[in-house]
């Protein structure tokens, strides 16, 4: 049976994490913690922002981008690690980015152009590791 730190002080720490995450850039609305069984660690949603899932539906997609990070992993002693994965929906683009711990799930505004998606993946990847 996986073991979490449901703590108050741990809960709001991870949101906290998010929230730096979600702070480098407006086009980010919505920073995830989600563990490899794809259930919400923490999470945080842009200010004014909308959510285009409902709450079975994020449930599902959280579960299914963690299946598919999982699988992955398969992989990784012939093609390397996953550093991250960008998925274009057309309503939103979802970013992935694994850990030891699951993965982070960020979505951006889908009017986020390559060069921006590209600058926001690299300071995704810079600031991650100081969260640990």
């Amino acid at each position: 049976m996986e073991k979490r730190d449901t703590s108050k002080d741990a809960i709001q720490k991870n949101k906290e994490k998010c929230g730096k995450i979600l702070s480098l850039s407006k086009r980010i609305r919505y920073v995830g913690m989600i563990n490899d069984f794809g259930r919400t660690i923490a999470g945080k949603l842009r200010v004014g922002m909308v959510p285009l899932l409902n709450t079975e539906q994020a449930i599902n997609d959280h579960f299914i981008e963690a299946t598919r990070n999982n699988l992955r992993k398969a992989f990784y002693s012939v093609i390397g690690n996953a550093i991250y994965t960008l998925t274009e929906h057309e309503k939103v683009i979802i970013l992935t980015v694994p850990t030891d711990w699951g993965f982070y799930y960020i979505t951006l505004d889908k009017e986020t152009d390559h060069v921006e998606i590209k600058e926001i993946i690299d300071k995704v990847l810079k600031l991650i590791p100081t969260l640990q």
